[in-house]
């Protein structure tokens, strides 16, 4: 057997290399780069070897690890997980700030390698800078952090270890039912340490994506539901677009005539307008397809995981509701007590097509009534504007903020309004990426994609801060095509490093950054339920030693200018428009629009369930009727 002697960060940067993924004739690397943020973890051993190893990959320079393994994650999720990119990072802090982004590619089932430097294997120096010292365990380390935050760890101790988490690693990495952040922790030393590796470890290595074929039996039991059904929807799931099943898809519905429903992560498999298109689904679905689902007696869900904001805590489809999961992971496929068809999507739509032969759902009116009565609504929330008789949707006392606010910083435009002439305003290629605070909602009901795939929301953890790295990974991943970041101002303030990075990579992102001066989303879930603002505006401190000042007039635009971004400050929407044209005259140079909108002016509830910790016991009678609305709608949802 011919050996090669390489140091274990040598060895692991020559395997990086050499790995490819095969599906559908197609065949590719698999891994595009490393991003890193040196320190002295990672930057002796490993950054030597990329720099004599690494030649088909490329290699960034992060700002934050959080975010740089976020912009990991969006690259990944944008790719339809058929290409990562590696995250490194020194051995204390910077590790353990890639916790959260690691937990958020675990969430929303996304391949996202971490390599995080680790103290000492020998231990002979002990206790080293940023070691963190457990008395009871000196084998932990801040990299057992990662445990229950990912799908596959593992420390390499010795330099032949590496073969065997590598080979793991890849194996996690390349499995479509339980993909997520893999986590391999290098000892620092070690990462040096030379083994005599046999050469066949950095030979062209293939990973194959096997379709998993679906069982006859279980085919042929899924047709019979379906062909008994009245009033039957489907739920269009990430797993559609991860497996590209997008024109099964679409085929199925049509063929069937059943309408169906869209998760954030399934949203823009099929283009908004198509006739049998509901929306959203859920807590943040729309009207359309929170009616159709509140009546059907068989769900097909096909690549969902069911999260409550999709099942709207399980309020929301009827308790006698039949339900058919197709999903590639057998522990999604069994949820809601659902018949599993355990496979690949776009093998398991066309076997079940035709296994209902002419079967038509037999919906008259219903479906195009509900769209009509979703798409009036839309053309409201495009034209709702501030002014004389603006209302906001929550109507007491803290609802006054949004008129000081508009005082304080000059603002007038309303979020609803503000999304759907972005909407109009972009061409349909671009993509739009988004994370958390009420964006996300607002965007599952309203954005209209014109093309596929030009969605990408993260919900699956609703992380702050990953709006602007997941837009740099979103470029990483489209090339010439533009992507625009909805950002609250809270995920802004949070985590926006990344962004000296896009002007650092020559790479036009486009930050939509939303500036109402509060945690909205937060604020109206605290009122809504009872409680008085605390701590989700953007104030100064009063007299009353409350946060109940003037707003604080945060000048994003600025912020963003001395980082060497185009910013623009907008307070019109004719100004929001000449601001996009003009920015599309733009060549490599992030943009930043600084748009002030009003608190309160997002999107409804549209017939969903939230369930959240209402109080049993309150001296505030608000908080008592919330909690008995809670009680009404728990007593009406799914067991299970």
């Amino acid at each position: 057997m011919k050996t090669i002697r390489l140091t274990m960060a040598q060895a692991l940067v020559r395997f990086l290399e050499n790995q490819y993924i095969a599906y559908d004739g197609i065949e590719h690397p698999f891994v595009e780069g490393v991003i890193m943020l040196p320190g002295h973890g990672n930057v002796v051993g490993l950054g030597q070897a990329l720099a004599q190893e690494a030649h088909r990959m490329q290699v960034w320079q992060g700002k934050n690890e959080q975010g740089m393994a976020h912009t990991a994650v969006a690259f990944a999720k944008q790719c339809k997980r058929k290409k990562i990119i590696a995250v490194t990072s020194s051995v204390g802090p910077g590790a353990a700030n890639m916790v959260t982004a690691a937990a958020t590619a675990t969430a929303n089932n996304i391949p996202v390698l971490i390599l995080p430097g680790d103290v000492y294997a020998c231990r002979q120096p002990d206790p080293v800078l940023q070691q963190v010292e457990q008395t009871h365990d000196l084998s932990l380390s801040t990299n057992d952090a990662f445990r229950p935050v990912c799908r596959y760890w593992d420390r390499v101790v010795r330099p032949e270890q590496l073969m065997s988490a590598m080979l793991s690693a890849m194996r996690v990495l390349t499995d479509p039912a339980n993909t997520g952040a893999v986590c391999v922790a290098m000892p620092q030393d070690v990462e040096g340490e030379a083994y005599d590796y046999p050469e066949s470890f950095f030979a062209r290595r293939v990973h194959r994506l096997a379709r998993r074929e679906p069982e006859a039996e279980v085919i042929a039991e899924a047709a019979e539901i379906i062909k008994n059904a009245k009033k039957p929807m489907l739920i269009c799931g990430g797993g559609v677009r991860y497996s590209e099943a997008h024109e099964e898809f679409k085929r199925f519905a049509e063929a069937t005539g059943i309408p169906f429903a869209e998760t954030q992560a399934g949203k823009s498999a099929v283009v908004w307008d198509h006739p049998l298109n509901l929306g959203g689904v859920g807590v943040t679905g729309c009207s359309a397809a929170n009616e159709i689902a509140r009546e059907a007696d068989v769900v097909i869900g096909v690549g969902t995981r069911y999260t409550d904001f999709t099942t709207a805590s399980k309020w929301l489809f009827r308790e006698d509701a039949k339900f058919i999961n197709i999903n590639v992971s057998e522990f999604q496929a069994l949820k809601l007590d659902a018949l599993p068809v355990v496979a690949d999507a776009k093998k398991a739509l066309p076997a079940l097509l035709a296994a209902v032969g002419s079967y038509k759902a037999p919906y008259t009116t219903e479906v195009a009534e509900a769209q009509a009565r979703w798409r009036k609504e839309l053309d409201r929330l495009d034209a709702t504007a501030f002014g004389e008789g603006y209302v906001p949707e929550i109507n007491d006392a803290n609802a006054q903020s949004a008129f000081r606010f508009a005082k304080d910083l000059d603002a007038s435009l309303t979020q609803t309004e503000v999304l759907g002439c972005i909407n109009r305003c972009i061409d349909p290629e671009d993509v739009v990426i988004g994370a958390a605070g009420s964006l996300p909602g607002d965007m599952q009901r309203m954005w209209r994609p014109r093309a596929v795939d030009t969605y990408n929301m993260e919900y699956g953890y609703s992380c702050m801060g990953y709006e602007i790295s997941g837009a740099l990974g979103v470029k990483y991943a489209i090339g010439d095509r533009d992507v625009y970041a909805m950002c609250g101002d809270g995920s802004f303030i949070m985590l926006h490093a990344e962004l000296l990075t896009a002007v650092q990579e020559h790479k036009k992102i486009h930050i939509c950054l939303f500036n109402n001066a509060s945690y909205g989303c937060i604020n109206n879930l605290q009122v809504g339920h009872g409680n008085d603002t605390l701590c989700t505006e953007l104030r100064w401190r009063g007299e009353d030693g409350k946060f109940s000042g003037p707003f604080m007039p945060v000048d994003f635009a600025k912020i963003a200018e001395g980082y060497g971004c185009k910013a623009y400050t907008i307070h019109s929407l004719a100004e929001l428009k000449d601001a996009i044209a003009d920015a599309k005259k733009i060549d490599g140079v992030p943009v930043l629009f600084d748009i002030r909108v009003l608190p309160k002016s997002m999107t409804d509830g549209y017939g969903a369930w939230w369930r959240v910790g209402d109080t049993a016991v309150s001296e505030n009678q608000r908080n008592l009727d919330a909690y008995q609305d809670h009680l009404a709608h728990e007593k009406d949802a799914r067991k299970y």
